[in-house]
């Protein structure tokens, strides 16, 4: 956003250099006493989950690992409702989705998809995922996935709908569906949108199982993590989330979904319009401003 005249003047090009330095010292500092502050935590255990919420942070745990964390039509109820809680609240920078159990979730409950269920109920539970799926789009703050354990059908479609997803490298993801008749279609358009065509067919007709390092070669997962590093790592992750405004992290999360549905040129024109946006923002002007006096921002979150 610099012009051609300040980027070939060697003055300006020095102090950039020198207002970066202090900006990444007094980052790190912030980045130390962020890891090291601690906020009451507020829990609430329902049927299916566990909900937390601490220091800005919102934690929907799915707490049912005696049937494998199946995405049941309650589970998804319960999923949805903390998802979807209290969106204008400022306070709230992240949302981090994770399980108990060695099975992250094993998808679907079948037992509520037989034909005795009738295809109301079927296409309910269907609809619901759905709707969780739009809703982590939705959201104004980032949506991560914590995964340390194997990954099925429709938690693979959860997974791969989320705006990061951290995992384990002891977490595999697997779409096992076809074995018994059922073509994993509503996963398929989550897992065709981040990974390559014949790696996301290889799964869905064959049931192979993938390695978190495959997922993350073919895109699904953002970091793996050794298994004990895990929660070190979202706590790195959520702190360098909350070090930014979460007003430009809503606007350019908006931006970032709705451009991947329009054509190349739309979505550069679209881009422009949300970059002048961006800089009217309060925090925007703040930002630039702190940069210039080598001193940490202060977000209004506006």
């Amino acid at each position: 956003m610099l012009s051609h005249r300040f980027l070939l003047n060697r003055t300006s090009l020095s102090a950039v250099a020198n207002n970066l330095c202090a900006f990444k010292s007094a980052m790190s500092m912030s980045n130390f006493k962020m890891s090291n502050s601690s906020a009451p935590t507020q829990r609430h255990t329902s049927q299916y989950c566990q909900i937390s919420e601490s220091d800005g942070i919102r934690e929907i745990c799915l707490n049912e690992p005696k049937t494998r964390n199946t995405l049941s039509l309650g589970m998804m109820k319960e999923i949805l409702s903390a998802l979807t809680q209290s969106w204008d609240d400022k306070q709230l920078r992240c949302i981090v989705i994770s399980s108990t159990g060695p099975i992250w979730s094993s998808g679907h409950d079948l037992k509520e998809l037989l034909p005795e269920r009738g295809e109301d109920q079927q296409k309910a539970i269907f609809d619901k995922l759905t709707e969780i799926i739009f809703s982590i789009r939705k959201a104004p703050v980032p949506v991560m996935a914590k995964v340390n354990g194997t990954v099925a059908a429709g938690g693979v479609q959860l997974v791969a709908s989320c705006d990061i997803v951290i995992c384990s490298d002891k977490s595999s993801f697997i779409t096992p569906s076809a074995n018994f008749g059922v073509f994993a279609s509503t996963p398929a358009i989550a897992m065709s949108r981040i990974m390559s065509h014949s790696k996301c067919l290889d799964m869905l007709m064959t049931g192979h199982p993938i390695t978190a390092r495959d997922a993350y070669i073919q895109g699904m997962v953002s970091r793996v993590v050794p298994e004990s590093e895990l929660d070190n790592e979202i706590v790195k992750i959520t702190n360098a989330i909350k070090e930014k405004s979460r007003a430009v992290l809503a606007l350019g999360k908006e931006f970032f979904y709705k451009q991947l549905e329009l054509s190349i040129e739309e979505a550069y024109k679209l881009g422009s319009l949300k970059m002048t946006e961006n800089l009217k923002l309060s925090d925007s002007q703040e930002g630039v401003k702190s940069f210039m006096e080598k001193r940490k921002p202060v977000w209004s979150h506006l």
